[in-house]
């Protein structure tokens, strides 16, 4: 049985937790907001940036003419994947889930005899995957300076991967990141990015508000400047759902601790007041053992 000075050392060290904890999750609450308000606001702009690109890319088809990111090299044996996740832990599924949808389609991938090369942006990501997955890595994207991300930081590994398509290096490429829903609800998510995939709902929701666009220049002209932007939207897009997702895991994990922490300190105090409540008795019948004896 521990003494009760072990006891009270224990009770201590798990006060001192809670409040790491507590203050952990105060500060991931309030950057919570800012992070789904910013993940929330961007969602309109995507929505309809593929909309419109859906509706271009459906007028446009397959035909030669077509830009190399909407009907790619005409192969899909490389896979380019990129996985994006936090730089730091304590966030509790967040990061793992994520290496799991990725390694999961990995194996599928592998199963079918493709090649695979990654990309990661965030260490957590690298680290998850880096134990059996170490060959197939070819790049790493530290954000570990950055505060907010911003347009620009997803436009540097959107042109990143833009570099090795055109230098013919994979013929898919895919992100993974987590799609935010609420502070406990985090959705690991998989996103084609290149080539163009068309959304059929949304380019037949174009097709029935009746609006007929006479573009200038033609659909190829315009795609061709668009399609990478729609890589980089994609990228940006998924950056802030992860930050969002991140802030709200981590709020969740660490109420959890703090609670688990405060049952603990309940149990270890019960259990230090029936230790010391049993030296007393101890000692009482020593005394009147003593007093008997004489």
């Amino acid at each position: 049985m521990p003494s009760l000075k072990d006891l009270k050392n224990r009770i201590e060290s798990v006060k001192s937790t809670r409040k790491i904890t507590k203050a952990m999750q105060m500060v991931a609450a309030a950057k919570l907001r800012r992070a789904q308000d910013a993940a929330e606001m961007a969602r309109p702009y995507a929505e309809r940036f593929n909309a419109v690109m859906s509706k271009l890319a459906a007028s446009v088809g397959d035909s030669e003419s077509a830009p190399k990111l909407l009907r790619g090299t005409g192969s899909d044996q490389t896979h380019l994947l990129v996985v994006m996740t936090a730089e730091r832990g304590l966030c509790g599924g967040f990061n793992g889930n994520i290496a799991k949808l990725a390694r999961a389609e990995i194996e599928s991938l592998k199963a079918k005899g493709k090649t695979v090369k990654i990309i990661t942006v965030g260490k957590k990501g690298r680290d998850a995957l880096k134990r059996d997955h170490s060959d197939l890595f070819i790049d790493h994207v530290d954000m570990s300076d950055v505060r907010n991300v911003g347009y620009a930081d997803a436009q540097k590994v959107a042109q990143n991967v833009l570099d090795r398509f055109e230098a013919e290096e994979f013929d898919v490429a895919k992100i993974f990141f987590s799609r935010f829903e609420n502070v406990v609800s985090q959705i690991p998510t998989i996103k084609q990015v290149i080539p163009f995939e068309i959304d059929e709902e949304a380019a037949a929701e174009s097709d029935e508000a009746g609006t007929i666009y006479d573009y200038e220049p033609d659909e190829e002209g315009i795609l061709r400047d668009l399609l990478p932007r729609g890589v980089a939207t994609a990228i940006f897009s998924g950056l802030l759902e992860n930050g969002a997702s991140e802030q709200g895991a981590r709020m969740s994990a660490m109420d959890n601790a703090t609670r688990n922490a405060g049952e603990m300190i309940d149990k270890l105090t019960i259990e230090y007041n029936r230790s010391r409540q049993a030296v007393i008795t101890n000692e009482l019948i020593e005394i009147i053992s003593g007093a008997e004896a004489l």
